[in-house]
This record gives C-alpha cells, sequence and structure tokens, in this order.
C-alpha cells in the first residue's frame, strides 16, 4: 500500500557516490607499522602526554624523569601483554610462570608501575576551572586530537555507521553507563561513525551523561551531525539507528548531498497516524509512505512487531521474493548497521586494557584499541600486506620500543666503557699505601685505591660498594 503523508516533503536529488580511497597524507606517511601508528596518535600527542606525567610525578620526586621514547616503549609493553597473554593481571608479565620475555627486557616492573602510577594527559594546575564547562577535561585535548588525526588519515567509502561503543570498566566517573543490551554491562560511553567496508573508525565523541536542559532528540541529531561532518557533501550515506535517526536529521543530510538509512521507533513524532495502526496489519506486510527522496517502511515481521525504517537512500522500495517479503530497505539495514559492532569487535579482540581506577586512563586504553585498529587498515591499504592483525601488533609493539633500547644499549655500553676504564686503572696501582683523603666514614684509614672520578685516594668505608666512587662523588 502506497501513500503520500505531508510530513515527507521534496527534497533535491544527491550527486555522483563518493569512491573508496586513502588520503594522500597517508599514503606519504604510512611505509611501516610504526608510522600507520603515529599518523594517529602522534609525537605531538606523545610529547603532552609525557610533560604531563613528568610534571605530576615531580610533585613527589623532583628527580623523576621520562624521555618520548621510554613513552613509547610503555605503549609497546601493553601491546605485547595485549598479544602474548590476554588473561591476567599486569605484573603477572614479570612473574615467574607468566613471564613474557619482551616485557621484562623492555623495563622493570618497578618502572612500568611509577609510569602508569603518574600517567597524566592534561595539566593538573588548570583541570579545577576547565571542568567546570568539560567533563572530558582530564582528556579532551589528547581526545580531539586523536579524532582529527583518524579523520584526516583516511577516506571513508560509500557507507559509513553511526553506532554507540561501550568501553567496558567499572571506575567511577560522572558518565559511566550501564547498558544491558551489551556483554559488559557497565562501561564509557562512545559515539562512533565507522566506515562499513574496512571498519575503520573515523570518528568518535564521549557520552557525558544526561543534560536535563536539553531536548533527547537535539542532542541525537547534534552527535550524528558532528561525527559525519567531516565526510558530507560527497554523496555517502549515513546508517544510524533508533537513537539517531529522525526526519529532521534527514533533511539535513541531504542538503549536504548525504543519505541517511536508519530505523525509527514507534514513538516517533514525525511517524504519520496511519503507519502507527498495526492492528489491522498482517505479517510479512509491507506498508511504504514516501513523498520526494524519503521514504518510511513499516515491516511486519510478526503479527505484534513492527519495524520502521526511515530511509532517503532509495528511490523504489522493493520486497524480497523469500518467504519473508523482506522489503530491501530492511535487508539493505540490516547488512550495514554492522559497521559499529564490527569496529568494536575489532578493537576488543586484542585490547591493552586493563585494571585502572582512573577513568582517564581507561579511556587512553580504549584510544589505544582504536589506534591499532585503524592504524592495521592504513598500514594495509598503503603497503598491501596481508599480514594478520596479531602478527602487526607484535611488529608494533617491537617497533614503538625500538628507539628506547638502542638508548638502554648506549647506555650499557658507557657503563661498560667505565668499568673498563675502572679495571684498567686498578692495575696500575702503586705498591705503597696512604692514609684516606675523603675521610667521611673512616678514621684515617690507609688505602692504595683511587676514586674514579676525582682521583683522592678512598678507603673501602668511603667509596660506593658496585663502583670505586667515594662518598662525595656518588
Amino acid at each position: 500500500m502506497l501513500a503520500s503523508s505531508p510530513l515527507f516533503g521534496s527534497l533535491p536529488p544527491l550527486h555522483s557516490p563518493a569512491r573508496p580511497d586513502t588520503l594522500h597524507l597517508a599514503q606519504r606517511k604510512v611505509c611501516s607499522v610504526l608510522q600507520s601508528f603515529l599518523c594517529l596518535i602522534d609525537i605531538g600527542m606523545l610529547l603532552t602526554i609525557r610533560e604531563c606525567t613528568v610534571q605530576q610525578a615531580r610533585r613527589t620526586d623532583p628527580n623523576w624523569n621520562l624521555s618520548h621514547n621510554e613513552l613509547m616503549a610503555f605503549i609497546s609493553v601493553l601491546f605485547a601483554k595485549a598479544v602474548m597473554c590476554q588473561v591476567g593481571a599486569m605484573v603477572d608479565c614479570w612473574s615467574e610462570n607468566f613471564l613474557i620475555p619482551a616485557v621484562k627486557e623492555t623495563m622493570s616492573r618497578d618502572r612500568f608501575t611509577s609510569i602508569m602510577a603518574n600517567l597524566r594527559f592534561d595539566t593538573k594546575d588548570t583541570r579545577a576551572e576547565r571542568v567546570k564547562t568539560d567533563k572530558f577535561a582530564a582528556m579532551s585535548d589528547v581526545w580531539s586530537r586523536f579524532t582529527k588525526n583518524c579523520a584526516a588519515s583516511f577516506s571513508p567509502g560509500q557507507h559509513i555507521t553511526v553506532d554507540r561503543q561501550l568501553f567496558p570498566t567499572k571506575v567511577h566517573c560522572p558518565f559511566t553507563k550501564l547498558v544491558t543490551g551489551k556483554p559488559n554491562k557497565v562501561g564509557i560511553e562512545f559515539w562512533m561513525a565507522t566506515d562499513l567496508e574496512t571498519k575503520y573508525v573515523c570518528n568518535a565523541v564521549p557520552y557525558l551523561g544526561k543534560d536535563p536542559s536539553r531536548p533527547r532528540g537535539e542532542l541525537s541529531e547534534k552527535v550524528a551531525m558532528r561525527l559525519v561532518e567531516p565526510f558530507l557533501d560527497a554523496g555517502r550515506n549515513v546508517t544510524t539507528d533508533s537513537f539517531f535517526t529522525s526526519l529532521s536529521l534527514a533533511h539535513r543530510l541531504l542538503q549536504r548531498n548525504t543519505t541517511l538509512l536508519g530505523t525509527m521507533t514507534k514513538g516517533r513524532r514525525e511517524l504519520p497516524p496511519p503507519a502507527r495502526d498495526a492492528a489491522a496489519r498482517e505479517q510479512f506486510s509491507t506498508s511504504v509512505f514516501k513523498s520526494g527522496s524519503v521514504s518510511l517502511t513499516v515491516y511486519a515481521p510478526t503479527k505484534k512487531k513492527t519495524v520502521f525504517v526511515l530511509s532517503s537512500m532509495h528511490q523504489h522500495v522493493v520486497t524480497g521474493d523469500d518467504g519473508k517479503n523482506k522489503p530491501n530497505t530492511i535487508t539493505d539495514y540490516n547488512y550495514m548497521k554492522s559497521g559499529g559492532d564490527d569496529a568494536e569487535q575489532v578493537a576488543r579482540k586484542y585490547s591493552v586494557r586493563t585494571a585502572t581506577r582512573r577513568w582517564p586512563v581507561a579511556v587512553f586504553y580504549n584510544m589505544l584499541d582504536l589506534a591499532a585498529a585503524n592504524a592495521y587498515v592504513l598500514y594495509k591499504a598503503c603497503t598491501g600486506s596481508t599480514d594478520t592483525r596479531r602478527l602487526f601488533l607484535h611488529h608494533l609493539a617491537m617497533e614503538l620500543r625500538s628507539g628506547f633500547m638502542r638508548e638502554k644499549a648506549s647506555a650499557a655500553a658507557a657503563d661498560t666503557t667505565a668499568a673498563t676504564a675502572a679495571a684498567a686503572a686498578l692495575h696500575n696501582l702503586p705498591n705503597w699505601t696512604t692514609q684516606c683523603q675523603v675521610r667521611k666514614n673512616c678514621n684515617r684509614n690507609r688505602s692504595r685505591f683511587c676514586c674514579v672520578k676525582c682521583h683522592r685516594y678512598t678507603c673501602a668505608k668511603c667509596r660506593e660498594h658496585e663502583n670505586w666512587v667515594c662518598e662525595e662523588c656518588k
């Protein structure tokens, strides 16, 4: 049955569809696993995290320091644990029973724990003022730069899926949410725009809790437009669930040469009155309300259930030849809605998530998971690699720690040179003894050994036990 409703007005036609491709920026940069990751979490972000972490640590220890190479090695430990030991506590990576050699070679457990305890992503001195207008202040700067890099590094295909992701965590924060339909029911919710073909997360926005002063429909439409804003005016299609789908959103997208396909709930005010009447509707029946470029498909899979699908993508609604007579709008929606769920499953398969009591760290874990998944898509698109994702993450962990391992090797070589020089000096010692010239812990003891730094005669009580350095030079 075809009917016309004044709620659906005449709308402009679409132009040619977009062709999926990787942006030139990413093509120039991505020639290694590490570069694909640094396209998304760049050096500037790492330096910001380093500065905030050092600032926090020096509140209690003025001599505490952290290089950006060591921060990258810290991240590599998280990825190594995600690939090699997905179950168990983080500290198990250094235990005798569950030892991961790559983790132990990179850094000690105490050093990893110290970095984790001081890990920060913003300046604490100005946070109190920023929190008044932004609940996400502790992560806003780093997260916004990450999403900007995601949007700038990849051009999605014709179909984008807007959906919700729940990052499982039980940390206490003002916007932790309970979602009964998810496997992990408690966590921090993110709204994501995902490329249907590659499962690349193009944009993401955190859910920061309810605002009583703002209508529900206004929030969903604003979020949907914010997510897909970088990808409009290119003939793409956006698939949404019932939370985002509305007639006003379809109009706004069509004005930007973008179509909409999404489900609607029965309580939506945009629904025409004949569509709400399900009393006389037969099973597997389809009704279409259409005017201009927007159509509303009403399908009854059972006698007591009705599905509403709003579409500006389909010019004609055609039912299938199978026994259920599904219209093409329903079939296409069932296929396209999976983009968000598939992207979430990819990110969770090898997750760096570990136990934490701080919500910014939980958000950082989610950012690393999404960055690794996106980097894998970029790396394959730009190099043609056929490596599995687990092997890609292994190479990423090794390349992230490579700079820090070179620093450690140089420091070890310098220590070896100093020890060799000290040992050579011992072979040329005189046969006589003289009084200790340091006399910090002794009463004029005699010695024939000199401090390797100040070259004063030093007895055993006034020197450091590991190296022949006096108490004043150590």
